[in-house]
């Protein structure tokens, strides 16, 4: 029996060993679940990912806080082939509290141009010294236009509520998402935090036609599968998936997203890890994985402070969509 229990423990330490040699090389080459790192002065918050011949576009909110305390958001854009080496942030968008653009969504192709979604956020005369203050009312979504994804057009009011909609009559909305349907080509979804998540639908990307509402966190990312569409979309803390068949009716599939003993060792994201964008790239040689980027905030949660500073983007990744890895994880 004791020679059994001694084989079976072997057995069982070899399949882990093999586990995690057979990680995809690059994600095995990863130190560490933090791909940008924030600071007291820094916050890099809300990706949103394309994968282009051989090159990550990482787009996200960068929040900075300047020598005289001003607090400014822009969307900025970092690249990698290696999900190890990042360059710079780049900004593109301008810097106006009236306006702080931020929430990248997604980028999608669209004919001969490349088209990324985004949000205003305005905080009007906004200081660190009154950390954390939320984007007033007249947040409403935008696109940008590009023949290469380093220069963007002028931004695109989105009149998701139809044309016939002014402005101001559209309300306060966040986290927009744009699917172009693979169902349907031609037609395009966006989703966006209004009322739980509101969806409208448009031929054109300028005209669109209110589609209905659902329930839903903020910073919704939609992976559509053979089998039908994953939500991604983030409560107070952690990242829940939702299905739907239809893009209308939609219930929760699997357990919430905090990533195991992950979040509760991580000082970075102990406030609130959030904000899942998700990429299918089993296809792709050196990851074979569902990747998920996220951002996390800390020690302190967004109420306390750690909301415009302290923010980081990571990352992990998954087979099922169920069972989430990251780099270190044995480590944890």
């Amino acid at each position: 029996m004791l020679r059994l229990l001694t084989y079976g423990l072997a057995l069982a330490m070899l399949l882990v060993a093999r586990a995690t040699t057979a990680q995809p090389r690059r994600l095995r080459a990863l130190a560490s679940p933090v791909l940008l790192r924030g600071d007291v002065k820094t916050a890099y918050r809300d990706p949103a990912v394309l994968y282009e011949k051989g090159t990550f576009y990482l787009y996200y909110t960068l929040v900075e806080t300047e020598a005289d305390g001003g607090v400014f958001s822009y969307v900025a854009v970092s690249t990698s082939r290696d999900l190890t080496h990042w360059t710079p942030p780049q900004k593109i968008t301008v810097r106006d509290q009236n306006l702080d653009f931020s929430s990248p969504g997604n980028i999608i192709r669209v004919k001969n141009e490349w088209v990324l979604c985004l949000q205003t956020y305005p905080r009007p005369h906004y200081t660190a010294d009154q950390m954390p203050r939320f984007g007033t009312g007249d947040a409403r979504l935008f696109l940008l236009r590009s023949p290469d994804l380093r220069h963007w057009s002028a931004p695109e009011l989105l009149r998701v509520k139809g044309p016939n909609v002014d402005e101001k009559s559209l309300g306060r909305m966040i986290d927009p998402y744009l699917l172009p349907d693979p169902q349907q080509p031609g037609r395009y979804s966006i989703f966006y935090k209004q009322n739980g998540v509101s969806r409208s639908t448009s031929t054109d990307l300028v005209i669109w036609t209110f589609a209905g509402s659902a329930e839903a966190g903020e910073n919704v990312c939609v992976l559509p599968q053979p089998d039908g569409y994953y939500l991604f979309n983030s409560p107070h803390n952690g990242i829940n998936i939702k299905k739907s068949t239809d893009l209308q009716h939609w219930a929760d599939w699997a357990p919430l997203i905090t990533l195991g003993q992950g979040q509760p060792g991580w000082e970075w994201a102990q406030g609130r890890l959030t904000a899942g964008a998700a990429l299918d790239l089993r296809h792709v040689p050196g990851i074979r994985r569902y990747l998920l980027f996220f951002h996390g905030s800390g020690p302190l949660t967004e109420e306390q402070g750690d909301f415009d500073k302290n923010a980081s983007i990571g990352l992990a990744w998954s087979t099922d969509l169920r069972t989430w890895h990251w780099p270190q994880e044995a480590a944890q």
